[in-house]
């Protein structure tokens, strides 16, 4: 990406903001070095980025400040080097932390299977388990060694304490026999050049026989080791050295261990920072209520509520913008009054496109997208050059003529009143060849103009989509927001005159507009008035919209919590009916009946009142003939007709049966009952043909159980069901292939399966009848 565009769109600006965000330096300069990525990369950081929330808002986790180790991990590889202590515990101290947020990553509710891409960061590299082990023994939490490192080192120590106790006994002994307490500054032993002393007042540092070390900085008190502290001090001072040794030894193995690691160590340390610039980002999707956006090359331009970052990151007020393409369109000519947002629109189209292309979430609504940009080129402000002999003019072309062999496809183009540093009709006709060029390289353009022929030009091509800034009406302050498909005036008149310009010089200026016949600001000024009228009303439709889908939301909700008490009361005396027939408490006949009460509870039958009809006579029926069965809403086949009881024999599907006259009807030339079908009734049959109902086998012998399935089916088409479940449970599978033998062979039966695992699988057969 070129420098001069990531200046021009001040990209820089917003990473100064995101470091401001880390909680460590090394975190803090990775942010500054954030740059907008190759669309795979930037898809991945994108990834990384919504997974990062979604672990953030779970995780307790905390990221503290920790120092940067990339020096110290840099002197380590040198094979003669040592860590020294402050090295270690700083070291310690940023692996103290890695592990938690290794834990934290592994363990958070919800598991690593939320966030796969952390996860995965952290298996990169293995625990340095080692060095951690090593420190976290040999380093205490104040940062010392401790005296555990070594038996050597413990040793030693025990030995400086055993000489402390001594001097201090012997210092209370003498000071008591020879009354010394009168010669001292303070009641106590110090310490001066590793040696133990006493703090004497000066104008007796003759009464006691010894050394003086050093006076106090007024000159009133001088540290005098006596004689009978020598040899203990000679000692002391040997047990130090040893000491000293024994901790450089506790270094060196401790600086082994991270060498033998570093790998590790360094990807432990790169990962905390990582995860510092990842916060990072999410703190900065929170100051400005961003959002992770989509690339895709298949879609256009499609910025919603989009907000400019660093207006939204300074200005809480900043008004969204929606920036918009559409499907086939690959340029946006935005144009209107001076001081109306243009260039805003501009730069907030490529800022976003760039913190996009680094992975970085941008101030835009959910369901925007952007297309699959790699390369920005952005020709904003007066890039004229005194130094260079440049004029505004000759920069615009000379940086457009550097990237005119890189358009393509994946192009973005920002011209900022681009041919305006020459004459106008020159400058227009210019852009205008300029944005056919580009389109025919199939680049993507977004513009800014004052040029009347590029206004027309922009609502007369196929690929090029007109934008205007809005005005209110009344008080000609610019709106910030965009109307499509419309042309807006420049108004510099107006902005001149809101800026100071002396009325004699406006009213001149309007003269000349009317003697050039240029003067066009009534009819601008009324499409700007109809496009923020337009404005207002659609987002009073969105208003509204939004209300009714609340609305329906919480209907939908509602009704969802009825169905389910519902079902639940039903359920309930279901199998309250169930366990009172299993127990002998009702008879099957007062089960059923009170099973039939609380089906009606799930299913009501609408009634609608039939009009009066004539009793269906068989006298006119012959054999053959094809009737309606209507409980069944069956089509059969007479066989019979018994006219002294008004019945016939009716075949309906295989299934012969004699019906009463009442319950049949005649059949059009269509197959369709005629009117003498009663309403009721068919409503009543069509809501019952939706219950199951089900048949317990279960230790029955086979031939009882073989006869209980026919009675069950017969009884099941004349309720008028379509399907039923059988149990027969799974055992050696002899009933189950009776069973189904027996299904194969039922005339009214359309297919039978086994139930899934949930239902009861093999041990229970669902039937559907024809």
């Amino acid at each position: 990406m070129e420098q001069r565009t990531l200046q021009n769109l001040e990209f820089d600006k917003v990473l100064v903001h995101l470091a401001g965000l880390a909680v460590s330096d090394a975190g803090a300069e990775a942010c500054r070095k954030v740059e907008p990525l190759s669309p795979d990369s930037a898809r991945s950081e994108m990834d990384f980025f919504r997974q990062g929330q979604v672990w953030s808002q779970y995780a307790s986790f905390r990221l503290r400040q920790f120092p940067p180790l990339s020096g110290m991990l840099d002197f380590v590889e040198a094979p003669g080097n040592v860590l020294d202590l402050d090295d270690l515990w700083a070291l310690r101290q940023v692996l103290a932390q890695a592990k938690e947020l290794v834990d934290s990553i592994s363990s958070a509710p919800g598991g690593s299977v939320e966030w796969p891409l952390l996860q995965e960061a952290v298996d990169r590299y293995p625990w340095p388990g080692q060095s951690w082990s090593g420190l976290a023994r040999c380093i205490g939490d104040n940062g010392q060694i401790r005296d555990e490192s070594s038996p050597e080192l413990l040793l030693v120590r025990q030995e400086v304490r055993r000489i402390h106790q001594t001097c201090t006994r012997k210092v209370k002994e003498v000071v008591q026999t020879y009354n010394l307490l009168q010669y001292m500054q303070d009641e106590y032993l110090t310490l001066a050049n590793d040696r133990y002393v006493l703090p004497l007042k000066s104008n007796f540092k003759g009464r006691v026989q010894g050394i003086i070390h050093d006076y106090s900085q007024t000159g009133e008190t001088c540290y005098f080791e006596p004689l009978f502290l020598v040899d203990l001090n000679n000692e002391l001072q040997e047990l130090k050295q040893q000491e000293r040794e024994e901790e450089r030894k506790v270094l060196i193995y401790l600086t082994g261990l991270i060498r033998s690691q570093l790998a590790s160590v360094r990807g432990v340390h790169d990962l905390l920072v990582k995860v510092d610039v990842l916060l990072a980002k999410c703190s900065l999707a929170a100051a400005f209520d961003g959002t992770a956006l989509e690339l895709s090359a298949e879609t256009p331009l499609n910025l919603r509520e989009a907000r400019h970052p660093l207006l939204a990151l300074t200005e809480k007020g900043s008004l969204p913008l929606n920036l918009q393409l559409k499907p086939g369109q690959k340029a946006l000519v935005i144009s209107g009054g001076n001081a109306g947002g243009k260039t805003v629109c501009l730069k907030t189209i490529g800022l976003i496109a760039l913190m996009a292309m680094s992975g970085l979430p941008v101030p835009v609504a959910g369901g925007s997208t952007l297309p699959l940009w790699t390369k920005v080129f952005a020709f904003i402000g007066d890039e004229q050059s005194l130094e260079g002999h440049v004029s505004t003019f000759t920069a615009q072309i000379r940086h457009l003529s550097a990237l005119w062999d890189k358009a393509d496809a994946e192009t973005l183009v920002i011209l900022d009143e681009f041919g305006a540093g020459t004459d106008p009709a020159q400058g227009a006709a210019l852009a205008q060849a300029v944005i056919d060029e580009l389109l025919e390289k199939d680049a993507s353009i977004a513009a800014a103009t004052h040029f009347p022929a590029l206004k027309a030009y922009a609502l007369s091509r196929e690929k090029v989509r007109a934008a205007s800034v809005l005005f209110d009406p009344n008080t000609k302050k610019p709106l910030y927001r965009l109307a499509y498909d419309q042309v807006g005036a420049s108004q510099a008149l107006d902005v001149a005159r809101e800026h100071g310009m002396p009325e004699t010089v406006l009213r001149r200026a309007e003269s000349y507009l009317l003697m050039d016949g240029e003067d066009t600001s009534a009819l601008i000024d009324r499409l700007n008035s109809l496009a923020v009228t337009r404005e207002k009303e659609i987002e009073t439709l969105h208003k509204e919209r939004d209300k009714f889908r609340s609305k329906r939301d919480r209907l939908e909700e509602r009704f969802e919590r009825d169905r389910e008490k519902l079902f639940t009361e039903v359920q309930t005396q279901a199998q309250g009916v169930l366990k009172d027939w299993k127990s002998g408490k009702v008879s099957h006949k007062s089960a059923l009946k009170e099973l039939s009460k609380t089906r009606e509870k799930l299913v009501k039958p609408v009634v609608v009142q039939p009009e009066p009809v004539k009793p269906f006579s068989v006298e006119v029926v012959q054999p053959g003939q094809r009737l309606s069965y209507l409980p069944w809403s069956k089509t059969g086949v007479v066989e019979e007709v018994d006219g002294r009881r008004n019945r016939v024999k009716i075949d309906l599907s295989g299934v012969s049966m004699w019906v009463e006259g009442k319950d049949l009807a005649l059949v059009d030339e269509k197959g369709v009952a005629g009117p003498k079908t009663p309403v009721t009734t068919g409503a009543t049959v069509k809501a019952e043909r939706n219950i199951a109902l089900r048949l317990d086998l279960r230790g029955m012998r086979t031939d009882v159980a073989l006869s209980e399935v026919s009675r069950f089916l017969d009884k099941a088409l004349l309720g008028n069901v379509s399907q039923v479940e059988i149990v027969h449970g799974r055992g050696t599978g002899v009933l189950r292939k009776e069973v189904h033998r027996l299904l194969r062979d039922f005339p009214a039966v359309s297919e039978f399966r086994l139930a899934p695992e949930d239902m009861g699988g093999d041990g229970m057969t669902i039937v559907d009848f024809k």
